[in-house]
């Protein structure tokens, strides 16, 4: 492992619609707006910040490779550990959000659900379950 490549600070998703995502953070997950300008912005969680950049300005920070649009499907996964799925995800659904599949108890020790947000970029909630003796 590079010893320098052990700490993510900043996720960026690319949005077609920048205000509709920007809202989606803002609203839904409750988070601050710490930079805005024409063509993101940047919210804040505990550990790290998500960088919303509309998609046509992206390509600079990716070439040579394009940006590929959202109908090709997921290609990117972010998982938030929560304490309780269940309720996180009627919390989300109060929100307007669309639960793409679960809660599930998955064999791996967690119960999950996928979301979107209205870029396509996808989210998972996961809750540790307790170990079964």
């Amino acid at each position: 492992m590079i010893k320098g490549l052990s700490k993510i600070e900043v996720i960026t998703v690319f949005a077609e619609d920048l205000a509709a995502t920007r809202a989606f953070y803002e609203n839904v997950f409750g988070l601050e707006v710490v930079y805005a300008d024409e063509a993101s912005a940047v919210v804040r969680l505990d550990n790290l910040m998500i960088n919303v950049l509309r998609a046509e300005r992206a390509e600079m920070l990716i070439e040579p490779q394009p940006v590929g649009p959202p109908e090709n499907g997921a290609r990117l996964l972010i998982t938030i550990q929560v304490d309780d799925a269940d309720a996180v995800c009627e919390e989300l659904r109060q929100h307007g959000v669309t639960i793409l599949n679960g809660p599930v108890d998955r064999p791996w020790g967690r119960r999950t659900a996928a979301f979107a947000d209205p870029a396509g970029n996808m989210w998972e909630i996961a809750q540790h379950l307790p170990q079964s003796s």
